[in-house]
C-alpha cells in the first residue's frame, strides 16, 4: 500500500482488523463475529465492514465451498507494523509538521515515562544508532 493510498481506519475497522491480525489466518464472518466479545455485532454490520474494507484494500477475500453454499474469507493484505508506520507517518506529517523532534517532544511532555521506560528507550536509539553506524562502514 502506498503513502499516497492510505485511509485510516475507523474505530470499528480497527476492531475487525485486530480481529484478522490476531488470528493470523483468514476467517469467515461468522468467526469475526465470534471473536467479538458479548454483545456480538450483527452479521450484516461485520458483512458491511468487510465489504469496506476489502473496497479499501485492507483485506481480500476468496469464496470457500462448504455448508451448502458459498463462504467468504477474509486475510488481511497489510501487517499490523505496516498500517502502524503508515499511521505514524501520517501522524507526524500531519499534526507535527513531518518533524520526527516536534513528535517525540510532544510524548516526552505529555506522558509520564518512567525511568525504566526511558532506559528502554534510551537503549532502543543507541541500537538503531549502531546498526546505522555497522551499515555505513561496510
Amino acid at each position: 500500500m502506498k503513502m499516497k493510498d492510505f485511509n485510516t481506519l475507523t474505530r470499528a475497522e480497527m476492531q475487525i482488523m485486530n480481529i484478522l491480525w490476531d488470528k493470523g489466518c483468514g476467517m469467515t464472518t461468522h468467526e469475526i463475529i465470534d471473536a467479538y466479545p458479548e454483545p456480538h455485532p450483527a452479521y450484516s454490520t461485520i458483512a458491511t465492514f468487510m465489504k469496506i474494507l476489502t473496497h479499501k484494500q485492507y483485506v481480500s477475500s476468496y469464496k470457500r465451498d462448504g455448508g451448502g453454499g458459498k463462504t467468504y474469507v477474509f486475510s488481511p493484505l497489510i501487517t499490523r507494523a505496516e498500517y502502524t508506520r503508515h499511521a505514524m507517518k501520517e501522524v507526524k506529517k500531519s499534526f507535527f509538521g513531518g518533524s520526527l523532534h516536534s513528535l517525540i517532544s510532544f510524548f516526552v511532555k505529555e506522558e509520564n515515562i518512567s525511568d525504566e521506560e526511558l532506559e528502554e528507550i534510551l537503549s532502543l536509539i543507541d541500537k538503531g544508532t549502531e546498526k546505522r553506524d555497522n551499515s555505513k562502514t561496510e
